[in-house]
């Protein structure tokens, strides 16, 4: 069994260790021991902190296999995304060019820096153990924020969005920041990113990158082909996002060119499809079951999956015991669920 919930000072080693397998230039997790320590200490004061409106809280969640009592896993969402800045993305435009002297109108791919997610809460840190062999654990870890987010609105602004991380080679160079972003900050991409630590609020972001728009037919044929394109070690998590509600296309990330996944929260299955239920014990039986996520309240928050009769038409969710027990609830405790 697997258990979603935030992150405590114990797991700081954990999370080192997660940190120490990712790949280089994707950004999942800090990658130092200080600055893993200052993550979930915020992590931590934010789950405590008395919010009336979303500011610079950022809530990160684990998940733990209870079998071996390990960290496995790990998500996040920032409440505020340039909550201390300005947070820059590129906008996918098109520009209309015509001329009448020659009877000649076509459309021109072109990027704009903007600061439109400004404010939008921003889903980061995915990040497994072991990606390849993942199962609904998966679902559960990328899900649970979302279900927080449900029970905690409050908390978080009424659009998500997630930056997908772009293609780079063995070596950690992306094609797009080669053929763009370095020419204005004149490094490499892994010394970029290692300068800006996987933030798009700096200021020197916007001193340095340039203001008008990029026309992409400019480009080189492998930064147009790069533009969208999702890293593979990002496949599982676009997978879980779109089928969440998230959609691509509006933007993309302004160093590596991957795409930036974005929704209004009425749009995530996670808000418009969750219901609370009373929770009720289940009896033995060979009925027809349903695969729900499954999360107690936002003060003392758990998730798990379960597979239990459905629970549609119904003013209670059939629980086992040992699912009780991971989530800290008894009969008559209230629950919110969603269907995997």
């Amino acid at each position: 069994m697997y258990v979603v919930r935030p992150v405590e000072l114990s797991d700081i080693g954990a999370l080192e260790s997660l940190a120490a397998v990712t790949t280089p230039g994707v950004h999942t997790l800090p990658r130092t021991r200080d600055a893993i320590t200052a993550f979930v200490e915020r992590s931590i004061a934010s789950f405590a902190a008395q919010v009336d409106i979303p500011s610079e809280e950022s809530y990160l969640f684990v998940l733990e296999d209870t079998a071996s009592s390990e960290v496995v896993g790990t998500a996040a969402v920032h409440a505020s995304a340039g909550s201390n800045g300005t947070y820059f993305a590129f906008r996918n435009d098109v520009i209309q060019q015509v001329s009448r002297d020659l009877n000649i109108s076509h459309s021109v791919h072109a990027l704009t820096l903007c600061s439109e997610l400004t404010a939008c809460s921003q889903l980061a840190g995915f990040n497994l153990r072991d990606r390849e062999r993942a199962g609904i654990e998966a679902a559960l870890l990328s899900r649970a924020r979302l279900l927080y987010a449900a029970l905690a609105p409050h908390r978080f602004g009424d659009r998500f969005f997630v930056p997908m991380p772009g293609v780079t080679d063995g070596d950690g160079q992306s094609p797009f920041w080669n053929a763009l972003g370095r020419k204005f900050f004149k490094m490499d991409f892994l010394e970029a990113e290692r300068i800006i630590g996987g933030a798009r609020n700096r200021t020197l972001i916007v001193e340095l990158m340039p203001h008008y728009p990029v026309y992409v037919p400019l480009l080189p044929g492998d930064a147009q082909a790069a533009m969208g394109q999702i890293h593979p070690s990002g496949q599982l998590a676009f997978k879980l996002l779109t089928e969440e509600g998230f959609e691509a296309d509006e933007y993309v990330d302004i160093f590596d060119g991957g795409p930036i996944l974005a929704a209004h929260k009425l749009s995530l299955r996670s808000f418009c499809g969750s219901q609370q239920r009373r929770v009720d014990t289940a009896s033995r039986g060979n009925g027809a079951t349903v695969t729900y996520a499954v999360a107690t309240s936002a003060d003392r928050f758990r998730a798990v999956t379960v597979a239990c009769p459905p629970c549609d038409t119904s003013d209670a969710i059939c629980l086992p015991l040992d699912i009780q027990q991971a989530l800290g609830v008894a009969p008559g405790d209230t629950v919110i669920c969603v269907r995997i």
